[in-house]
């Protein structure tokens, strides 16, 4: 039987690399009492403004709530909300010396209007070109020397499509934690999700499965997800899959161990989120304990955990502690 206090207590040794794309998440909470005369919109009178940590960051600060030894590795924009960023990180105690800033680049911002817990607009500035090889070169650079100064325990790989993560950087980072004992983690998206050849743990979520493979079907079964880690270690040569079902539940595979695992049955509020939790937990308690049935089961949990929450969360240690002693006896 899993002792779990005394492996949360361990988790606090855990070194942990985040890689990919960083965000700025706004939030802009106002009233709607009248549409505009200028044009047939309502005109929100806003009464208050929130900044959150997303995207990559949104997964280094669910590590960091687990109590793990965190650094952000990415590149963003010389920017106003690059330096708001820095400091939200900061506060959260996860170590932003390996974070860049480009001239070439922007920082990834959204920011959503809120009205009567509504979703009234949302604002994307962004640039999704790849890196330059003049940035993509000082973003290599700064993960070899984190590997070599921090030795890490794992190196997540967080992927939106923003450019950070090219195909290059990818397989060069790959080789240089395979070479220095790095467990590497993925959380895929379509665009290079061939490219994490090799890694340790492959993260994608159903739809990003049918997309990569091109595949369509409707029920999910053991065989067909045995199937699926077939053609995906075929393309990939990578060690687990651990695909996300949504409602479902999660799967995983190694060699031929694998499982299906059912969700629990949780008051889902929110699923925004979810998927950083589930990645987070995952890297971590695998590379603190190589159990790849924990590591699904705690990552599950936590999933369901933060669908209750409104808004984006990092998940709560505590009750992830009490829901692993409760449910994982």
């Amino acid at each position: 039987m899993t002792d779990f206090k005394k492996l949360f207590d361990s988790l606090a040794s855990i070194k942990v690399g985040v890689l990919g794309d960083l965000m700025l998440d706004n939030y802009m909470w106002g009233k709607v009492e009248r549409i505009s005369p200028e044009a047939p919109v309502p005109v929100v009178v806003l009464h208050h403004k929130e900044y959150r940590i997303g995207g990559a960051g949104n997964v280094a600060l669910n590590c960091r709530s687990l109590g793990a030894d965190v650094a952000i590795l990415s590149i963003c924009g010389n920017d106003e909300e690059s330096e708001r960023l820095i400091h939200l990180l900061k506060d959260e105690k996860i170590n932003t010396s390996f974070l860049l800033k480009s001239d070439e680049r922007i920082t990834t911002s959204k920011t959503r209007i809120i009205s009567r817990n509504q979703q009234m607009m949302r604002i994307d500035s962004e640039l999704t070109d790849d890196l330059n090889s003049k940035d993509e070169n000082a973003l290599l650079e700064k993960v070899q020397s984190f590997i070599k100064s921090e030795k890490p325990d794992v190196i997540i790989f967080e992927d939106y499509n923003k450019g950070v993560l090219t195909e290059n950087l990818i397989q060069k980072v790959i080789a240089a934690c395979q070479k220095a004992g790095v467990v590497t983690a993925v959380d895929p998206k379509r665009k290079n999700f061939f490219s994490y050849k090799n890694v340790d743990i492959f993260k994608p979520n159903l739809k990003e499965v049918k997309d990569g493979l091109n595949m369509l079907f409707e029920d999910v079964n053991e065989p067909l997800l045995k199937n699926i880690h077939k053609e995906l270690v075929d393309n990939l040569g990578h060690k687990i899959s651990f695909i996300t079902l949504s409602e479902k539940g999660v799967y995983y595979q190694q060699e031929n161990k694998s499982a299906i695992i059912p969700s629990h049955i949780r008051n889902v509020s929110d699923v925004s989120g979810a998927g950083d939790t589930v990645i987070a937990v995952a890297s971590i308690v695998y590379a603190a304990t190589k159990d790849i049935q924990l590591m699904a089961e705690m990552a599950n949990i936590a999933g369901g955990l933060v669908c209750e929450e409104v808004g984006t969360v990092p998940i709560n240690k505590e009750k992830l502690l009490k829901e692993c002693e409760l449910l994982l006896k």
